[in-house]
């Protein structure tokens, strides 16, 4: 697909031949059903932000060395989220306990519980909050989090949807794994990390049209996955990961006719 190259974009472009190394990352697109079809939870990102200013997004980070660390863990283990992501075991395992970590902190939505079959209820709690501070300021991990409070990381309900990678010429560059999750029952979202100044539950067909119009600015893989997962249901969304073919997308600038675009077709169709 060719989107035209955004003008804040332009001044970067140079930069494609020396580019500087991509980050590990990881990103859940945390939806529901609503009235109005599937909804995902958005923030949009405090203007001073270095990276993705002003743009809508989910909840997400880079990767921590902690991350690499042992954790209690259910559900598909990280061998076989490797053979998903195309990476090794231990990377695997730190981009799944990235992506729980950073959706706690940010949203307060965990994937966790006290065994396989159950998932921890109301996050809203004075402990649970003292607990998102604390990550939020490394005054604690998170594998020191789950241990304390005798929760498991439930891998189960996390699905793998998308790879990609920010272009060469980008003065910060990330290598995001984009996941899926559905709200556990019980949970829900009261305040969100500072970094984000406005967050909402957006119906996804409506926030598209936005995006269309200009209304709400989007980056190509967040735009690229709400318009996949609108085509489905919250309750079915883990299901669909299972059917995806997921190869790294990193956008590349092409020119046609004298104009400038991002292509963002996968690495092996390029």
């Amino acid at each position: 697909m060719l989107i035209p190259l955004p003008e804040r974009l332009r001044e970067h472009v140079a930069r494609a031949a020396s580019p500087v190394p991509a980050k590990d990352a990881a990103t859940i697109a945390v939806v529901r059903d609503g009235a109005d079809g599937i909804e995902a939870f958005l923030m949009r990102r405090q203007s001073s932000m270095a990276f993705a200013a002003g743009m809508y997004v989910f909840p997400g980070g880079g990767v921590h060395d902690d991350d690499f660390g042992s954790v209690d863990w259910v559900g598909p283990t990280p061998e076989e989220f490797g053979e998903r992501l195309g990476c090794a075991r231990d990377l695997a395992h730190a981009l799944v306990v990235a992506a729980v970590r950073e959706t706690f902190e940010e949203t307060g939505v965990l994937l966790a519980g006290p065994d396989a079959d159950t998932v921890f209820g109301d996050t809203t709690i004075p402990e649970m909050t003292r607990a998102r501070e604390d990550l939020e300021e490394h005054r604690l991990g998170f594998a020191e989090f789950l241990r304390r409070d005798r929760l498991v990381l439930r891998a189960d309900l996390l699905g793998v949807w998308a790879h990609w990678i920010t272009p060469a010429f980008e003065p910060r560059r990330y290598d995001t794994r984009f996941f899926v999750a559905a709200l556990p029952e019980g949970q829900r979202i009261n305040s969100v990390s500072g970094e984000a100044d406005r967050s909402l539950w957006a119906p996804l067909t409506r926030v598209l049209e936005r995006v269309d119009a200009g209304g709400a600015a989007m980056m190509p893989p967040t735009v690229t996955t709400c318009r996949e997962l609108a085509e489905h249901r919250a309750d079915e969304i883990l299901t669909a990961s299972t059917k995806r073919m997921v190869a790294p997308i990193e956008p590349r600038i092409v020119e046609v006719d004298g104009e400038l675009y991002l292509q963002t077709d996968s690495q092996e169709h390029l």
